[in-house]
């Protein structure tokens, strides 16, 4: 079995939730990265991605609005001793591409369909390479 500590990323960037729409665009910019974590205090209230700030751009909206003004979604997050299975589940119920994932309260990582697509490459390779070094073809000597 699989769980989401073996695969999620541990060093997540964030921003606070009193943050601006514009200073989520420059971070994600800056880091090269697709969301940010918003939080209020320590704590993960929500997630904001490249999607979100082009909807912001599309609909006008002033980019000096703080995230705390911003599209309230419920935050789905997941815990690191999930299974695999029970994220990506999480995810494709959710509607939604990234999780959180939350111990204690506290962020402790994130996992992305990309990280759980990657685990079952990985998974189904090391899988056929443990049956063909298994597997002997028969001696077909006549």
């Amino acid at each position: 079995m699989i769980y989401v500590k073996d695969i999620m990323t541990r060093n997540v960037r964030t921003i606070d939730s009193s943050s601006s729409v514009y200073e989520a665009a420059k971070s994600m910019a800056k880091w090269k990265i697709g969301a940010l974590i918003v939080t209020d205090g320590r704590a993960p209230v929500g997630i904001v991605t490249e999607g979100d700030i082009s909807r912001c751009v599309a609909r006008a909206v002033e980019t000096s609005t703080s995230l705390k003004e911003f599209e309230k979604k419920r935050l789905v997050t997941v815990s690191p001793d999930e299974r695999v299975e029970v994220a990506a589940k999480a995810m494709a119920d959710a509607g939604v591409k990234k999780l959180p994932v939350v111990e204690d309260g506290a962020l402790v990582g994130i996992v992305t369909q990309t990280d759980i697509v990657n685990s079952s490459f990985a998974l189904v390779t090391s899988l056929k390479e443990m049956v063909q070094a298994r597997y002997r073809p028969p001696d077909f000597q006549m």
